[in-house]
């Protein structure tokens, strides 16, 4: 079967090099039994390889379930994966088989891979190892012949290095690697899979297709796609619905597409970048107010040089600045004092005169405190728990983040008994 047949078969549109290599490698590993891991941002389209290898091989007549790791709570995810027995734990009436053993002689594929806890993980190596599993609340060992296809957004080298994912289970689901490009590196399928989204709406909304202008699908084209083909998806049927006029100019498209922190848009990629994403999780707001926290950090700190370089001239300011010198650094020390930081101490200078030496004027530099992250973390978990007088359900929404997330956190930082 040719690259082209899988894609019309299981209704791939695009010929970006990158996503021709991956279908490539999903068809030949397909005959196998090898572990594979996905890995690609969000949105990217992951969720059909499995199915392309499940399909192509020699499991096609057998089961084939997918399990969204990240979507099960943490208390009941082993029980979810290998099954449990009856009077296990508290709720557990009867008997219950897990996936791996109702996928036996199939394959499962495990999405979101590494949102799974430590302890599952285990397990998993041990299946991936041996074969070998135990119901929870069992001693008796179960045998299964099931094929593990995992896929994830998450960065995983970087994951262990924070020890949220073990590196045996990440050499024994990678044996084959299979990258999913993100949309904006394949730029010449952007306008066709918009215009197959656009046919696929008009005929379920019984309306004339929309189209774009030149103009519009130069902005289609160079815009980031941070939610890659899950997003393009939801802004050409918000279009479809809302705009009456079917041709579709720039200006109106660009009111549907989010701005990108730090560029225009449609005005291509974006200045402030996460680590070429893997994942992570997202772009968030958490990651720019780090970035602008470090930055001031090093700002201030080339502030404190400048002080003393102006006090090792005695008072003068250095010819680096310009005939302005006096009025630039009243004005980078206007600039600190008004800086909303939390953890800096900025004793504010006195006005500064052109012939007035500075020397003459004692000058405060600015106190740094630590900026870690884990330090951050565990004030705004703190700050949230209090704010929301313990209720972790309304302290995760505050934070913006899952309460299974809260929960690990606590967890890991040891805050829950700082706050009993």
């Amino acid at each position: 079967m040719t690259i082209q047949d899988i894609k019309n078969r299981f209704g791939i549109i695009g010929s970006a090099p990158l996503l021709d290599r991956a279908i490539d490698i999903a068809a030949q590993v397909a005959s196998t039994d090898l572990s594979v891991l996905i890995t690609g941002e969000s949105g990217s389209g992951k969720e059909v390889f499995p199915q392309i290898i499940h399909t192509l091989g020699a499991r096609k007549h057998g089961p084939y379930i997918a399990v969204n790791c990240g979507a099960i709570p943490e208390g009941t995810i082993d029980s979810e994966l290998f099954g449990h027995e009856k009077g296990s734990f508290t709720g557990a009436h009867e008997a219950r088989k897990g996936y791996f053993e109702v996928a036996n002689g199939g394959t499962i594929f495990l999405d979101e891979v590494a949102e799974m806890p430590m302890a599952t993980q285990a397990r998993l190596l041990r299946v991936l190892e041996s074969g070998e599993f135990i119901k929870v609340g069992s001693s008796k060992v179960q045998k299964t012949d099931v094929r593990v296809v995992a896929a994830t957004n998450v960065n995983i080298p970087k994951a262990i290095e924070r020890n949220k994912f073990r590196e045996d289970l990440y050499y024994r689901l990678n044996t084959v690697p299979i990258v999913v490009p993100p949309l904006r590196e394949r730029k010449q399928d952007i306008y066709l899979l918009m215009r197959k989204f656009a046919a696929d709406f008009a005929a379920k909304y019984r309306m004339p297709i929309i189209k774009l202008n030149p103009e519009a699908e130069q902005v289609l084209i160079n815009y980031y796609w941070q939610g890659n083909v899950r997003q393009l998806k939801n802004i050409t049927e918000q279009i479809s619905v809302i705009e009456r006029n079917r041709e579709i100019d720039a200006e109106t498209l660009k009111k549907y597409l989010p701005e990108i922190p730090g560029t225009a848009v449609g005005s291509g990629f974006p200045v402030l970048l996460k680590n070429e994403q893997m994942g992570g999780n997202d772009f968030s707001e958490r990651d720019l107010l780090y970035k602008v926290l470090f930055d001031m950090k090093r700002d201030l700190a080339e502030l404190k040089k400048l002080v003393v370089n102006i006090i090792q001239h005695g008072g003068q300011l250095p010819d680096i600045l310009g005939n302005d010198s006096n009025n630039y650094f009243q004005r980078i020390y206007s600039e600190v004092n008004a800086m909303p930081v939390e953890n800096t101490t900025i004793i504010k200078a006195p006005p500064i005169h052109e012939k007035q030496p500075l020397v003459n004027h004692p000058i405060d530099i600015p106190i740094e405190e630590s900026l870690s992250l884990e330090e951050r973390e565990i004030e705004l978990i703190h700050k949230a728990l209090e704010k929301n007088k313990g209720k972790r359900k309304n302290a995760a929404k505050e934070l913006g983040i899952s309460e299974r997330t809260l929960y690990r956190k606590i967890n890991e930082y040891n805050i829950r008994k700082k706050n009993k």
